[in-house]
């Protein structure tokens, strides 16, 4: 018997557990004591289309209690069902109300499905965001180079926040403008005393186009001065000049180089020519005696010649005149 009364209070229990999953009883009290007319059938379904209904009613209390009357339970769980999140957009429909932004709920469900926080960019709109760029660099027209840091004050475009490009885009545009502004200097000493025309040149130039941001304000919170660029330009410049007038220097000393080398090869083949031809004088010689075409005293007058010729020559190289002795 009681085995049989212990079974009866685990079956009891049992039965009780799944009627209340499956009929949240309490979240039901909840919802029409909080004025949302929903039915324990209603909730039952949830449960069974794998909706977790404490999601959707608190939701729905929160949209009700706001007066955001068009927002439905059947809209609320086709978003959770889609991948988003109901509760971040009732979150952000409530804001938006109290802080009088446009924004239905399409809108805001499209925002949560395209991976924003459409809450936060609730948010960023009452309140906006001051982001800072990381250290841009540029030169101005006089070769010195600036390192300015900029922070820009934004708040989110609701309507840009589905396709609209996120904090990189703005960040980068607004480097892009910081570097366009100084290059455009005509010296450093401009930019250092009026840092404020960088950032209403920037400004000037619609950055926020097609981002899901708004720019309020861009200020320059810090400058500093870098290298002299145009100085290192100028070295590296002459460096290359120079390296460029060796290089050719080099150039024109291997081809004289090289010329001089032809002309003692030259000079080597000519005396050489000579020193064939010399030898060949003795047996030219012999034969103009054979032949009869040169005589003995015909012979020594050219030995006479040369060594006159010679002496001369030895004088000469001396620096000695001979001593004239015709008046003797």
């Amino acid at each position: 018997m009681e085995l049989t009364i212990i079974l009866l209070a685990v079956a009891l229990v049992v039965l009780l557990a799944v009627f209340f999953y499956y009929c949240p009883f309490f979240l039901w009290i909840s919802a029409r004591a909080s004025g949302v007319r929903l039915s324990m059938l209603q909730l039952v379904l949830m449960r069974i289309r794998q909706v977790p209904a404490s999601v959707i009613v608190r939701a729905l209390i929160e949209a009700h209690k706001a007066g955001l009357d068009d927002v439905t339970r059947d809209d609320l769980e086709a978003h959770y069902l889609a991948g988003g999140n109901p509760e971040r957009v009732v979150h952000a429909l409530v804001s938006a109300s109290k802080a009088n932004i446009p924004l239905g709920f399409k809108m805001a469900t499209a925002i949560d499905l395209a991976g924003r926080d459409v809450f936060q960019a609730v948010q960023m709109s009452v309140n906006p965001k001051v982001i800072e760029t990381p250290p841009v660099t540029a030169v101005a027209k006089d070769g010195i180079q600036l390192i300015a840091i900029a922070r820009v004050t934004v708040r989110a475009n609701i309507r840009q926040l589905v396709g609209g490009a996120g904090e990189d885009t703005v960040l980068a545009r607004v480097g892009e403008g910081i570097v366009s502004s100084i290059g455009s200097s005509a010296s450093h000493k401009q930019v250092l005393e009026n840092p404020d025309s960088i950032s209403k040149l920037v400004l000037s130039k619609g950055l926020d186009s097609g981002t899901a941001f708004e720019i309020l304000s861009i200020d320059i919170a810090d400058i500093d001065i870098g290298k002299n660029i145009g100085a290192v330009l100028q070295i590296d410049q002459a460096q290359a000049d120079k390296n460029i007038a060796q290089a050719k220097a080099e150039e024109r000393r291997a081809m004289a180089i090289a010329l001089e080398q032809e002309m003692k090869a030259k000079a080597q083949e000519a005396r050489a020519k000579v020193i064939e031809a010399e030898a060949e004088l003795p047996r030219a010689m012999a034969r103009a005696f054979a032949d009869g075409n040169l005589g003995v005293m015909d012979y020594y007058r050219m030995k006479n010649v040369e060594a006159d010729t010679r002496m001369r020559q030895s004088i000469a190289e001396d620096g000695v005149l001979p001593a004239d002795n015709s008046s003797k």
